[in-house]
C-alpha cells in the first residue's frame, strides 16, 4: 500500500510549513516560551541597565516595524505575511533602503528587548529561534514570490539591501 504522508517526503513537509504562521504569532509564542524558560530568580536580579537596554531595543524595534507597515500602507500593497504573492508593488525606499525586512527586524528587536528584560540566558533562545524560523519559513518563500512578481527589479534590490541589517 502506497502512502503519501508528509513524513515520507521531508521536503514536502518543510514546504507545507512555509507561510503558515504569521510572524507576529511566532513572536508571541516565542515570547511566552522565553518567559516560561526564564527562572523567576533571574528576573529579580536584573540590573537597571538591563531594563534600560530592553526599553531602548523595544522602542527601536517598534519604530522599525511601524515604519515598514506605514511604507506598505502608503504603497497600498498587502501587509499580509502569508500571501506575499498578493503584493502589488515593490517597496524599496525609506526603511526598506536599510533592511529588506523591517517588520521582522522589529519583531526580533522586541524579542531581544524581552530577553534583556527577563535577564536569563535561556531567554536568548527565543530570538535565535525566531531568526531561524523566519528565515526558513517566511523570508525564503516571500523572496521566491517577490522574484516571480518583480523579476530584475527585485534582484537588483536584493543586491543593494541586506535581508536583516
Amino acid at each position: 500500500m502506497k502512502t503519501d504522508l508528509p513524513a515520507a517526503h521531508p521536503e514536502k513537509l518543510v514546504r507545507s510549513l512555509e507561510l503558515k504562521v504569521p510572524p507576529p504569532l511566532v513572536g508571541a509564542l516565542l515570547a511566552a516560551a522565553m518567559w516560561a524558560a526564564s527562572p523567576t530568580a533571574s528576573r529579580s536580579q536584573r540590573p537597571s541597565f538591563g531594563v534600560a537596554a530592553s526599553i531602548a531595543a523595544a522602542v527601536i524595534g517598534s519604530a522599525f516595524s511601524l515604519a515598514g507597515l506605514a511604507a506598505f500602507r502608503r504603497a497600498r500593497t498587502t501587509v499580509n505575511p502569508v500571501k506575499p504573492q498578493s503584493a502589488s508593488s515593490l517597496v524599496v525606499s525609506g526603511v526598506y533602503g536599510v533592511t529588506r525586512n523591517p517588520m521582522y527586524l522589529g519583531l526580533l528587536l522586541l524579542l531581544l528587548a524581552w530577553a534583556a528584560f527577563l535577564w536569563s540566558p535561556w531567554a536568548l533562545i527565543g530570538p535565535v529561534a525566531f531568526v531561524a524560523y523566519i528565515d526558513r519559513f517566511q523570508i525564503g518563500p516571500e523572496e521566491r514570490a517577490l522574484s516571480a512578481l518583480f523579476g530584475d527589479a527585485y534582484a537588483s534590490y536584493r543586491r543593494r539591501v541586506r535581508r536583516w541589517l
